[in-house]
């Protein structure tokens, strides 16, 4: 990934997770009225829940492909005679950068799920 690309993917990736406190108020008020219309859990509250969770899931297997990839271009980057990510610090860079991808890309869907007006 070129240096331009890694600062294109980092600023979609901030604008994304920005939205967090924007979605967490927009979602608050469903998650209260399921608590009081029912003593179950709520289909927005168990989403809540499983998407979180799923999202982290997704996060720490793609933080680890990176990595496992950046480990497995040491030895190529070393012998060309470039500085292998491993000791630049760009795999870490990288890795990162994917482990968020799966969060923003759900925080970016919520918001136009539940921006959208009621029906």
């Amino acid at each position: 990934m070129t240096r331009r690309n890694t600062r294109r993917s980092g600023a979609v990736l901030a604008a994304d997770l920005m939205l967090v406190p924007m979605v967490a108020s927009m979602r608050l008020p469903l998650m209260l009225t399921e608590t009081r219309s029912a003593g179950l859990v709520g289909a927005e509250t168990l989403e809540a829940v499983t998407e979180k969770a799923a999202a982290f899931a997704e996060g720490v297997l793609a933080a680890n492909v990176s990595l496992f990839g950046s480990m497995m271009s040491f030895w190529p980057e070393m012998l060309a005679g470039r500085m292998p990510a491993l000791l630049s610090g760009a795999a870490l860079e990288h890795s990162l950068h994917a482990a968020l991808k799966p969060s923003g890309r759900r925080v970016r869907a919520n918001f136009k799920r539940l921006s959208r007006p009621a029906a």
